[in-house]
């Protein structure tokens, strides 16, 4: 698929960026105004563990940053950030007033796409995020699976299967986000109800269930939902056996075990006896 000037050369800009500034070089590195750098308002990341964030931060300030952040600039003394977002908030943790960034000449709407390609590629999102990241990318691009699959170097099925976990609710959502169930707790939830995948998932996290234990807990709620649901659709027939009050009574006369039930009798037949007894009753019309 021809993207022109999109995400192919796009990704080629990223690879680039990291290059200069993982070099033992200073070239294409300067030092920016920490207030003079702007969070991408398209960065698909929305959670960040403080606690890495702090040990980040320690690691800055005793070692100083180590790859410098890329950004784009937007006006003399305004940048906007394209990739080192934890880098970045970790300096400000530190009150760190400047940092190494490294400049790229890009336009300012691919910031989504450099944003999205760039956490994808460096596994920085949770899955949410990817799911939300890949949702983007498909969008706005008009892009299959196997298209999106070949620029973000995976497989067609983990697309899809990580798609597939915006399908489920709010809540659940949420607690993918913040790791408290795992992915594959949730695709066991794909296809319950909103009410279901929350007394799911709140069994997962109160109990700690393994995702091998929520696919038996989920077998036997479908389990019983439709067990619930065919009694419901069955329809009871219940007919009024007193007009044969007289002949249960003479069977049982005969010493024959006669079972009424809400929509037949049975006759239990133990010998060739048994049958010339009924057959004594009803004549011909057997």
């Amino acid at each position: 698929m021809a993207l022109g000037r999109g995400l192919s050369e796009l990704l080629g800009e990223v690879e680039t960026a990291y290059e200069n500034s993982t070099t033992s070089s200073t070239d294409g590195v300067t030092e920016l105004n920490v207030a003079h750098i702007k969070a991408n308002p398209n960065q698909p990341r929305k959670i960040f563990d403080e606690t890495k964030l702090q040990e980040l931060s320690d690691s800055i300030v005793k070692h100083g940053l180590l790859q410098a952040i890329s950004v784009i600039k937007v006006s003399n003394d305004e940048y906007v950030l394209i990739a080192g977002e934890r880098r970045l908030r970790a300096h400000k943790m530190a009150s760190i007033d400047t940092i190494k960034a490294t400049i790229i000449d890009v336009e300012e709407y691919k910031l989504r796409e450099l944003a999205l390609i760039e956490n994808i590629q460096r596994d920085d999102l949770n899955v949410i995020e990817l799911s939300y990241s890949y949702a983007q990318l498909i969008n706005e691009h008009n892009l299959t699976h196997d298209e999106l699959a070949e620029i973000v170097f995976k497989s067609r099925s983990s697309i899809t299967n990580t798609l597939r976990l915006l399908s489920l609710s709010v809540y659940i959502q949420q607690l993918l986000g913040n790791e408290k169930i795992s992915a594959g707790h949730a695709k066991v939830l794909i296809g319950l109800s909103e009410d279901d995948q929350k007394k799911v998932a709140d069994s997962i996290v109160g109990q700690k269930l393994s995702v091998r234990e929520t696919e038996v807990l989920v077998k036997n709620l479908k389990n019983s939902t439709s067990n619930s649901i065919a009694k419901k659709s069955k329809k009871v027939i219940k007919f009024d056996f007193k007009p044969l009050d007289n002949l249960v009574d003479l069977f049982k006369s005969e010493n024959l075990k006669i079972k009424v039930q809400n929509d037949s009798i049975t006759i239990k037949i133990n010998s060739q006896e048994d049958i010339e007894k009924i057959s004594k009753h009803f004549g011909n019309t057997l």
